[in-house]
Order: structure tokens, then sequence, then C-alpha cells
């Protein structure tokens, strides 16, 4: 990536999504493919007088790892985190190798065990420093998407750099309406799903955690969902990638999972008592993000879609689920791949993709580029 695009996503990823101060410190982190960025961040840390921490990370060695760490070993390196997130005001975490299947060689419980003993660590710094997460171009994330390295650098420009102060402003009228809806309605080729979100905060996200944004997020009350989804768009998670999900809920509770994996599937569901309810429901309107990329920051965020995450749920939207796990799964709304309609309290608000009300539509593509 050329210097002045770096230059230009440091800036935003400093000011915007962390609002970094004089005299504050960040922790950087990320891997040895993103040291130009790091660096890029370092130079304007200091720039504005704040005080940068880098640590470069490899994909390869820490897979190296997982394949035999134990609970004892972890402990430490989660105690080490915990100590280092508390000496810290805000974090930066790049993500640049873009393979999933790198990791498929370590045993799943190796994945759990880690997630169970990092959950405190990880958990203090989401919900107690700001931070934000980003992927760096890489040729592996370019060729996940199908793109030449040259135009996965030119997209990610286009969706990180966007003008995220209008989309916070734009989203608004949708996180007033979601504060006063109680039950939402999803219809879409092979699902018919219906849940509360009564009383459960609606949060903006428009690039404060995340480069790219553009999400609005709740959570459904734990018990209240009832029905079938069926997702279109593949989700990886742990290594692996699941295509064909299907869910049918009854009180909130996943009683049936299939997918083109649906034993692993449903062995991963069976991670923790939570792992079977829903964490997590979001709109998606990023205008540039129009098809999945195989990246959940990227795909989790399309234009005329929505997720729904099994396991835990954030601190802002809580509804009260606890789990070890939080698996991401996408549906898009859009007539190329079905259509489909959500109701709030049983009024049309999104179409195939598309706002309905008139104090919506400024999150409609055509108006947000």
């Amino acid at each position: 990536m050329k210097d002045e695009r770096l230059i230009k996503l440091a800036k935003q990823l400093i000011h915007h999504s962390l609002r970094l101060q004089a005299k504050e410190r960040v922790l950087i982190r990320g891997p040895v493919a993103a040291k130009a960025l790091l660096k890029e961040l370092i130079d304007e840390a200091y720039r504005m007088g704040a005080y940068p921490y880098a640590e470069l990370e490899d994909d390869e060695i820490t897979s190296h790892l997982l394949k035999g760490n134990v609970k004892e070993q972890l402990d430490t390196l989660s105690k080490w985190n915990y100590k280092k997130y508390e000496d810290v005001d805000a974090v930066i975490i790049i993500s640049g190798d873009g393979n999933e299947g790198r990791g498929v060689s370590v045993p799943h419980e190796r994945y759990r065990l880690q997630e169970d003993a990092m959950k405190t660590s990880t958990m203090f710094f989401v919900n107690n420093r700001r931070w934000v997460l980003l992927n760096y171009p890489t040729i592996g994330s370019a060729k996940k998407s199908g793109m030449s390295l040259e135009q996965y650098e030119d997209f990610l420009l286009n969706v990180c750099t966007l003008d995220y102060h209008k989309m916070e402003k734009s989203m608004k009228p949708l996180k007033d309406w979601m504060d006063q809806t109680d039950q939402v309605r999803i219809i879409s080729p092979g699902t018919d799903l219906a849940f509360s979100i009564k009383n459960i905060p609606a949060v903006i996200c428009a690039g404060k955690n995340n480069l790219p944004d553009g999400e609005v997020f709740t959570a459904p009350v734990k018990d209240s969902v009832n029905g079938t989804i069926s997702f279109n768009t593949a989700s990886a998670y742990q290594g692996e990638v699941f295509d064909g999900i299907t869910l049918t809920f009854k009180k909130g509770k996943i009683m049936k999972a299939s997918s083109n994996q649906s034993d692993q599937m449903n062995r991963l569901l069976d991670m923790d008592e939570g792992s079977r309810y829903i964490g997590e429901f979001a709109l998606g309107i990023n205008p540039y993000i129009m098809e999945p990329m195989g990246d959940i920051l990227f795909d989790e965020k399309i234009s005329g879609s929505l997720h729904l995450a099994t396991g835990q749920a954030y601190q802002e939207a809580d509804n009260g689920n606890q789990s070890s796990s939080h698996w991401d799964m996408v549906l898009i709304q859009r007539p190329e791949y079905g259509g489909g309609a959500i109701y709030f309290d049983d009024i049309l608000v999104r179409k195939d993709g598309l706002f309905v009300p008139r104090e919506l539509c400024e999150l409609n593509p055509n108006q947000l580029k």
C-alpha cells in the first residue's frame, strides 16, 4: 500500500476511531505484513504527543503455539494481557493474514481453551478501553476476496476512509427506532424468525471499533427467539468455513442446526450453555461492501444485510447471555440474494435490502456514498 494511503488510514484510526489525546498510551498489535502501517500509526501518535507501544505478531507462530497450549500456560498469558490493557488507554488490533485455513490443523479444544482463558483480559479492554479492529490488505486476503492486491488495497481504502461522521449521523434515527421497538420479524427464503429487543439498547457502529464499519446492533431478549433462519453467506469460525447454515429456535435456544458441516457445527454450538443462544442482532449498511469477502469484519457490514451472533452478548447491548464464543452469521436480503423483509412491531422497515420509512432512507447506499 502506498505511503500516502497509509498516512490517511493511520489518521483515521488515531483521530476518528480512538479519539487519541496527547500523553495517552496506545497499544498497537499487528502482523509482520502490516509493519508499514504500524510505523505510520507510531508516527501519527508521536505527532500528536501520545505514547505508542507496538507488538508484532506472526500468525504461523501463533498457530504453532495453539497446538500445544495448556490452561496453566494460557492463564499466565491472560494475566500478562490484563495488566498490559490496564496500563494503556487505547488499543489498535490489526489482522492481516486473511487465511482462515491456516488454523485447520489446530484441535478445536485448543481454540476453546484459549478463548476461555483469554475471555477475562479480552472483555476488560473491550469494555474498559477505546479500541479498534482493522484488517490489513495482504495477498492472502486479496485472494480470498477474488481481487488482485492492488484492487483490494483500493477497496479497503474506500471502505475504511469514507465519511463515518455522515454515517453516524444517518444511523441515529435507526438507533432511536430500534430503542423503541419490541418485536422484530425477519422474512426471507427459508426464514421466518421473530424475537423481542425490548429494553435492550441499540448501538451505532460508525468507525469507532471496526474499520471498515457500518452496522447498528442490539441483542434479542434471550428467551424470545422463535422460528427458523437460513443464512446465505458462508461463515468462518475456528479455522473452518460453514455454508448453508440454517438454525431453528424455540424459546431462544437453537434446537436444530444444519450446514455443510452439521456435525462439526453442532459440536461448536455445544461449547457451553450460552453457545446455543443469540448474543447479537445487527443490520449492515456499508455502501461500499456489497458482496461477501469471506472475512466477517467486512461481511457483517454488507449493505442490505443482517447478522445474528450465537454466544456472548456485548456489554453495551447485554441480554444476559454468556459464552466463550461469539459466532457471527450473515443473511443478505437484496433481490439478487433472494430478497427479504424486516419488520419492527409489524411496520415494514427494510424491503429487499433498502430502508422504507422516509426517516431511514439516508441509510440506503445511494445516500451514504
